[in-house]
């Protein structure tokens, strides 16, 4: 089976061909960074990365775009609010999204532009669309595009232009209430360090041109995949798809989107940034580990209520995962889990449109039975289902970004203190060895049982005492 993905376009599974052979070009709409990211905010970032390891390692070359809102009119009233430079704010709110990308083990798209590094391109493209008769000026220095001109408008959405409320955007000289803005004109009292000069006047673009420049500047007139989360479908993606096509360019073959992490029901709010941000989940003992894979454990499509509870049961799965794994490689060593295959299942489920609920099931039933293999092992001696099992594990968790054996996830302090737990361990079984050689049972028995209280099980194995952390 090859994979197949939900396109929101036709409303419909479609078998993913790329425009051109073995090349994949993917854009995702970045965030807007006027405050600092939550966990909501990362969910679009979680599940594209999950998308990208898995078409390279389906064979693809990728090119990925994600990219950054840095101008826009809440960034400038951020910075009136705080008495700071617009760019400040969304300079310091873009470092915040990239620290918590990294502690989620997103990988770094091919190209993050930012709006403001791409200005021009956005001024030719607002006017080929004037020249196109699928825009125009106002004598304000404002720039709308004309929806009533283009007749394919809603075709994303499945929204009939008739049937739309009046964009939201104020402006005079609107010729119709449904148009939506290309260039914003620079007004009194706005920084004039966020004005570009245009053949319109100074200003600054608008919000939906931003991604269509961008898109074409690093992926070409078209490309494979665009994506972002069910809020921004309309009006933002539907705008962009009929400026782009309005313009002549193919833009994008597919449209993927992700459903929302939803706090009580409702969307959460950027003005959570600061109780939902990974920080504060690991200062309330959530790992990043485990806020990925509760991240990465629902469907990417469906809309998810966060609580803690759920969170905390995440953060115990991952835990059962990753310790099966450390269990496996203390057992039989490290090279014991390198170059693990796919189950089939996983595939399967990995290429029914990133069915990641149905792909981490087969992970905990392989773990599950990797445990009974490494019981039995402890007795038999045979190691070879227990290691062929625990790099199956190992090698699928991988493709999710959760190898507990990914540096990523290996704390140095944790490392530090594993080397001395361990090492007090083995004087304890030492110790415990030489009351059973000299044939004092009560006193082994005691080290065992002071062990077990400190949550650490002894088995005797052939191959001599094998411990584990409860």
């Amino acid at each position: 089976m090859s994979l197949r993905l939900y396109d929101t376009g036709t409303r419909s599974i479609r078998e993913f061909q790329p425009r051109n052979p073995g090349r994949v070009g993917v854009y995702l709409c970045g965030l807007t960074v006027q405050g600092p990211p939550h966990i909501g905010h990362l969910r679009s970032g979680v599940s594209y990365d999950v998308l990208i390891r898995w078409l390279r390692r389906t064979g693809y070359d990728v090119t990925y775009v994600r990219n950054v809102t840095d101008v826009d009119d809440k960034i400038l009233v951020r910075g009136e609010e705080q008495g700071r430079p617009w760019w400040a704010i969304a300079y310091e709110n873009e470092r915040k999204l990239a620290a918590a990308y990294a502690a989620l083990n997103v990988e770094a798209p091919t190209y993050e532009p930012r709006a403001t590094g791409h200005v021009t391109q956005m001024i030719d493209l607002v006017s080929a669309l004037i020249e196109r008769g699928h825009a125009y000026a106002t004598d304000s220095g404002d720039v709308w595009f004309s929806v009533s001109s283009w007749a394919e408008y809603g075709q994303l959405s499945h929204r009939r232009p008739e049937d739309m409320l009046a964009s939201a955007e104020p402006g005079g000289g609107k010729r119709d209430s449904r148009d939506f803005g290309l260039w914003k004109a620079h007004k009194a009292g706005e920084p004039a360090d966020a004005a570009w000069t245009s053949p319109w006047g100074p200003g600054r673009p608008g919000w939906h041109i931003e991604c269509s420049a961008m898109a074409r500047r690093y992926l070409g007139d078209a490309f494979d995949i665009h994506g972002g989360g069910t809020d921004i479908m309309f009006p933002h993606h539907e705008n962009e798809l009929a400026q782009s096509r309005a313009a002549g360019l193919g833009f994008a073959k597919y449209w993927v989107h992700n459903g929302m992490l939803n706090l009580s029901g409702t969307k959460m709010s950027k003005s959570l940034g600061n109780t939902l941000s990974v920080a504060a989940l690991g200062e309330k003992g959530f790992t990043a580990a485990a806020i990925r894979y509760y991240l990465t454990g629902v469907q990417y499509r469906s809309a998810v209520d966060f609580s803690e509870d759920a969170l905390a049961e995440a953060q115990s799965a991952w835990e059962r995962l990753s310790n099966f794994v450390h269990r496996t490689v203390e057992a039989l060593g490290r090279d014991a889990v390198i170059g693990g295959a796919l189950a089939p299942e996983f595939t399967a489920a990995m290429d029914d449109d990133l069915n990641t609920p149905a792909a981490v099931a087969v992970i905990h039933d392989m773990a599950r039975s990797g445990n009974a293999a490494l019981d039995s092992a402890s007795t038999t001696g045979d190691d070879a289902a227990a290691a062929r099992v625990g790099a199956a594990v190992r090698a699928m968790l991988d493709q999710l970004g959760l190898d507990p054996l990914d540096p990523q996830w290996d704390d140095p302090g944790d490392a530090k203190l594993t080397g001395a737990v361990d090492a007090l361990v083995k004087l304890a079984l030492e110790q415990r060895a030489d009351a059973r050689a000299r044939k004092d049972y009560a006193a082994a028995d005691r080290i065992r049982d002071d062990l077990a209280h400190a949550g650490i099980t002894v088995k005797d194995t052939p191959r001599g005492p094998v411990w584990t952390v409860d």
